[in-house]
């Protein structure tokens, strides 16, 4: 049985963990199928079949959010509005974020 979106929204909250829903959409072309999230500007891939392109986007989506993260920049927020009237296909996309803890070693400075 699925899991609905409000206890997916639960089992986050118990296991330390934030999940964002954005909107993909994707475009079916002869070459292949173009793939963007609609409401994280800049996550766009390119895949030869849907199952490829959905794949490739939610690797796209994980490494920009990273960055954005890495930047200390903020993470847009979700917009269920979002719609591109030109897409074939729309539907969720999820990212999960997991608290870690962060060590960074600082070398002891060389002996004079």
């Amino acid at each position: 049985m699925a899991e609905t979106a409000s206890v997916s929204k639960v089992r986050a909250l118990q296991y330390g963990y934030t999940m964002l829903t954005y909107k993909a959409m994707y475009k079916f072309l002869d070459q292949g199928v173009h793939a963007e999230v609609l409401d994280f500007p800049g996550t766009i891939t390119f895949g030869e079949n849907l199952e490829e392109a959905r794949r490739l986007l939610s690797s796209a989506l994980v490494d920009i959010a990273e960055t954005n993260l890495l930047r200390g920049e903020p993470l847009p927020q979700p917009d269920p509005s979002c719609t591109d009237p030109e897409a074939d296909l729309e539907e969720p996309i999820y990212l999960l974020l997991v608290a870690a803890p962060h060590v960074r070693v600082v070398p002891e400075s060389s002996p004079r």
